[in-house]
């Protein structure tokens, strides 16, 4: 029998890729929940998608806020992809304390694997802990690079990423656990069940017309389907011991481009989508006064040239999906809920 994978928030939106990749592959599965009772809607919504081999899914209940379940759920693992955010509780909304929150669960489940002897650890991080410090045009950002903490316009959301990820790397090493992480761009595509990842957002408001102007941004999107495979690759090839893996669609689209690919490829739903550009200049004279202009600040002013080459070289990977495939499974997904 294959080995015995652990996926920790096992009812989200990356998760459910990860669950019926593995199944598919003939590997047996234990999912983490914060309620077993949420186990039915995970079987259901992957029966729904023709997922062979459910009776090798099983589900554990555990949570990244305590210590209760861990054990139990890495009894007999050789192998976890921790996977689950934490939920941000009582308002926490700065740096501080969402690091905290981000950072105590990742070392509880490290923790708990080392003491399981799992053999390997693989984490979902964020590009933006990697990227959004490369301010030069001419050299495409790698998995060599690190995000400064200190970075004007960094959100509170994406330096809690990084500053987990700086201590999931100093944990694992003390704790002598194979670890490797995969760090994804704004996760889009379809999804299995009702749980979407939150790049939806950024869709979601081109669509209900919240949006009446777009800047100029560039994103590097990561389909779904690909940053679960990259995932899978990194659990088992020998060489991923201790490496990150930018997970990023070969093509970058601006969200000028992504207006007139729904426009172009959904136009019944042309009507709410924004017509007007927000010019670059008045995002760079707002960042001074507010913190929304100042992430886009960030966001017009680093480079965008993001390197997959890793992942595939070092893990054989080959992108399935491209930007557009992505965002326009994400536009459908969004009309059909």
């Amino acid at each position: 029998m294959k080995e015995k994978v652990l996926i920790t928030g096992g009812n989200g939106f990356l998760a459910l890729h990860l669950i019926q990749q593995l199944l598919q592959a003939g590997y047996p599965v234990r999912a983490t929940l914060r309620h077993l009772n949420q186990g039915d809607g995970v079987r259901a919504a992957l029966a729904a998608q023709h997922t062979p081999n459910l009776d090798d899914l099983s589900f554990v209940e555990a949570d990244l806020t305590s210590d209760a379940g861990w054990s139990a759920a890495m009894a007999g693992i050789t192998h976890v992809l921790s996977v689950a955010a934490p939920v941000f509780v009582n308002g926490e909304t700065t740096t501080a304390a969402m690091t905290n929150t981000a950072t105590e669960g990742t070392q509880r489940i490290l923790r708990a694997a080392a003491a399981s002897s799992v053999q390997r650890v693989v984490m979902t991080a964020n590009l933006g802990a990697v990227g959004f410090s490369n301010h030069d045009r001419n050299r495409p950002t790698t998995e060599a690079d690190w995000t400064n903490p200190k970075e004007s316009g960094l959100s509170a959301y994406e330096a809690s990423k990084l500053n987990a990820e700086r201590a999931a790397w100093a944990e694992a090493q003390a704790l002598g656990l194979e670890f490797a992480t995969v760090n994804a761009g704004a996760m889009l595509g379809p999804a299995i069940g009702d749980h979407v990842s939150g790049s939806f957002g950024l869709v979601r408001q081109l669509l209900d017309g919240s949006m009446t102007r777009v800047p100029n941004i560039a994103f590097n999107i990561a389909p779904v389907e690909d940053v679960a495979a990259i995932h899978i690759r990194a659990l088992f090839a020998p060489k991923a011991a201790g490496q990150r893996f930018l997970a990023v669609a070969d093509d970058v689209l601006t969200l000028p481009e992504i207006v007139d690919l729904i426009r172009t490829q959904r136009p019944a739903l042309a009507a709410t989508l924004p017509t007007k550009r927000l010019p670059n200049w008045l995002v760079y004279a707002a960042a001074p006064f507010n913190a929304t202009a100042r992430e886009g600040r960030l966001l017009l002013s680093i480079n965008h040239n993001v390197s997959n080459q890793k992942a595939k070289s070092l893990l054989g990977w080959t992108p399935t999906q491209t930007a557009a495939n992505a965002v326009l499974a994400a536009v459908d997904q969004l009309s059909s809920m």
